[in-house]
């Protein structure tokens, strides 16, 4: 397998530049690819768990939710690390650790894109179907969704993704955000859910808080996003961990607010909500009778925001690492020194479409219990992957050793390769039973 730097990093859209700005003001406006992967990561699912965990526990969980954030912050920093320390994908990484990584990652990218995509476009449909009641059936909107995002990735480039998914963040931010000030918090009770507790039963809950926010396997998209911003060598380090920080703040920031919410609406009037992301609608509901129509409309906005920017994030993110994927199937010297952009390739192309169609049909069972399950196992299965595969290429002499992996990168992976696996055994049980 080809251990050193040969294979070089795909060009996609902006020129590659020297060096990042000095200014700090140049540098904070310069952020972007870090919230694409962080409000891709952020969808229905996350908000229910979030709110369900402050429905039972209060605020006692609070410290899990910002455990999860830096926990993400270490998973996506060593993603990007590894493309700017050694010009190459994290797909050509993987490549150098055996073929067992092809087996691995091929079957699994296409089996979770199926089941992804009848997933996000069913959670899509949700809020557009509560909006527009009668307007068109329930699997219409979730198929015309799917439809919309492809239209959007195929015909766009990365600089509009990433303005478009920065406006959706910001409609995000500023409903939860609002909701949680709303709901007006108990500030001492929040204080104390920063001691790590674990109250009887939480176990698992705990567990999903850390390592359930904020992205799954659109977080080895990172890379690629960085790359696509035009940050391609050593020298943007220091701005993409800028960039990663300040996103995964904003996303526990958002992911506090929604236990907030849960905890001020929902704990203290012990109401249980419905589970999968229909517990969103639930919550809709509630808000209308205690706040009025407009805060629910605003709500179902946000909710809608939420969704449709993990279908746009997981269509161009993904597909970016499946054409990447494929680039490397075909090795060899097509492999080497390749500088195609892989947005125009045919294989991003038939991911996205792949993504969009065939999931379709599930649209058409309207989202079993099964798919909800199915969705929760393949999305476990990729997580222990990753952090045990960073962990291997971030201290092996593939990357300069200035680069390598020190004691806190380490540690935050490790704690992240332990919580993944034993997440991904709770999935496999809740499978089996």
């Amino acid at each position: 397998m080809n251990d050193n730097n040969e294979t070089r990093a795909p060009s996609m859209e902006e020129p590659s530049q020297s060096a990042p700005p000095s200014g700090t003001a140049a540098r904070w406006k310069l952020i972007g690819p870090g919230i694409v992967v962080a409000v891709t990561g952020v969808g229905a699912g996350d908000l229910v768990a979030t709110l369900i965990a402050g429905s039972r526990f209060g605020y006692a969980l609070l410290w899990a939710a910002v455990v999860g954030c830096i926990v993400k912050i270490a998973l996506a920093e060593g993603s990007a690390r590894y493309h700017l320390a050694t010009g190459s994908t994290i797909l050509e990484g993987w490549r150098s650790l055996g073929k067992w990584t092809y087996w691995y990652f091929g079957i699994y990218i296409v089996i979770w894109g199926f089941v992804y995509g009848g997933t996000a476009m069913s959670a899509t449909a949700l809020p557009l179907a509560a909006l527009f009641p009668d307007v068109m059936p329930f699997w219409m909107w979730g198929a015309l969704s799917g439809i919309a995002g492809a239209v959007f990735v195929l015909f766009n480039r990365y600089s509009a993704f990433e303005t478009v998914m920065k406006l959706f963040i910001g409609i995000m931010f500023v409903v939860v955000v609002g909701l949680a000030i709303l709901v007006m918090p108990n500030l001492g009770q929040a204080v104390t859910g920063l001691v790590p507790t674990i109250p009887e039963g939480s176990a698992i809950y705990t567990l999903g808080l850390i390592g359930g926010v904020g992205g799954t396997i659109t977080m080895a998209s990172y890379g690629y996003w960085v790359q696509a911003k035009g940050w391609r060598t050593p020298a943007w380090m220091g701005m993409m961990r800028l960039d990663n920080r300040v996103a995964y703040i904003a996303t526990g920031i958002f992911v506090i607010s929604m236990l907030i919410v849960g905890a001020e609406l929902l704990y203290t009037a012990q109401v249980t909500l419905a589970g999968g992301d229909r517990g969103l609608l639930d919550l809709d509901e509630i808000l209308r009778e205690r706040f009025g129509s407009v805060v629910s409309t605003l709500f179902l906005i946000g909710f809608a925001a939420t969704t449709f920017s993990s279908i746009l994030g997981v269509w161009h993110g993904v597909s970016l690492l499946f054409a990447d994927f494929v680039r490397q199937v075909q090795g060899g010297e097509q492999a080497k020194g390749a500088r195609q952009d892989l947005e125009k390739t045919p294989a991003f192309r038939f991911y996205v479409l792949w993504l969009t169609f065939p999931p379709m049909l599930l649209l058409t069972l309207g989202r079993p219990f099964g798919l909800v399950i199915a969705y929760g196992a393949f999305g476990a299965f990729f997580m222990p992957f990753l952090a045990l595969t960073l962990i291997w290429l971030l201290n092996s002499q593939r990357v300069p050793a200035e680069w390598r992996s020190g004691w806190l990168s380490n540690g935050l992976l490790g704690i992240a390769a332990a919580l993944f696996v034993v997440l991904c055994l709770n999935e496999l049980a809740r499978l089996i039973g």
